[in-house]
C-alpha cells in the first residue's frame, strides 16, 4: 500500500507542481489573473482523479479484490497529502524566492477587477479590509502553508471520500 501511496501522490502531486509554476508565473508576469483559478481548480480534479486509480490499484492488487471504504478513504488521504504537500512546498518556494510581492499584486488585481465592475468605493474599502487578513496571515510562513492547504487539501479530501464510497467492496460470504 505504501508504494501505491507514494507513486500515486507524487504523480499527482507532480501535475499540481508543474500546474501552478506555469499558471502563477504566467499571471505574475502579465499581471492577468482572470482565468487561472479555473486552470488551477481543473488540474486539482485532473490531479487527484489518481486518487481513484490508487485505491483501485491498492483493492484489486494488494488486497484481493476487496477493501473497505475506511481502507480506501485512508489511501485516498495520504495521496491527498503526498500531492498536497507538493503544491504547499512548491507555492513556498515560489512565493518566497520569485515574487515575494504576490499579495500585494493579487490584491490590486481584486481592487482593479472590483472597480471595473462598478463597485463603488465603500465597496472597493470593504474588499479591502477584507483583503487584509489575507496579507496577515501571509506575513508568517506558518500562515502561509496553512493557507495554501487550505486551498488545495479540501478538494482531495472529498475526491477520496468519493473514490471511497463508489471503491469499497466487500468479500461475497460463500453460502
Amino acid at each position: 500500500m505504501k508504494k501505491n501511496v507514494l507513486i500515486f501522490g507524487s504523480i499527482a502531486g507532480l501535475i499540481l507542481l508543474i500546474v501552478l509554476l506555469t499558471s502563477t508565473i504566467a499571471c505574475y508576469s502579465s499581471d492577468n489573473y482572470n482565468g487561472n483559478m479555473w486552470l488551477g481548480y481543473g488540474s486539482m480534479l485532473v490531479a487527484f482523479s489518481l486518487i481513484f486509480v490508487g485505491i483501485k490499484n491498492v483493492r484489486d492488487k494488494v488486497n484481493n479484490g476487496f477493501i473497505t471504504f475506511g481502507g480506501a478513504f485512508k489511501v485516498g488521504i495520504l495521496i491527498a497529502l503526498i500531492a498536497s504537500t507538493v503544491y504547499v512546498v512548491t507555492w513556498l518556494f515560489e512565493y518566497y524566492l520569485i515574487m515575494p510581492d504576490f499579495m500585494d499584486k493579487y490584491i490590486a488585481h481584486v481592487l482593479r477587477e472590483a472597480a471595473k465592475n462598478g463597485a463603488t468605493a465603500a465597496d472597493l474599502k470593504a474588499k479591502k479590509d477584507d483583503m487584509a487578513g489575507y496579507i496577515d496571515m501571509y506575513k508568517t510562513p506558518f500562515g502561509v502553508i496553512v493557507m495554501t492547504y487550505l486551498e488545495v487539501l479540501p478538494i482531495g479530501l472529498i475526491i477520496a471520500a468519493i473514490a471511497a464510497l463508489i471503491l469499497k467492496r466487500k468479500p461475497q460470504i460463500a453460502a
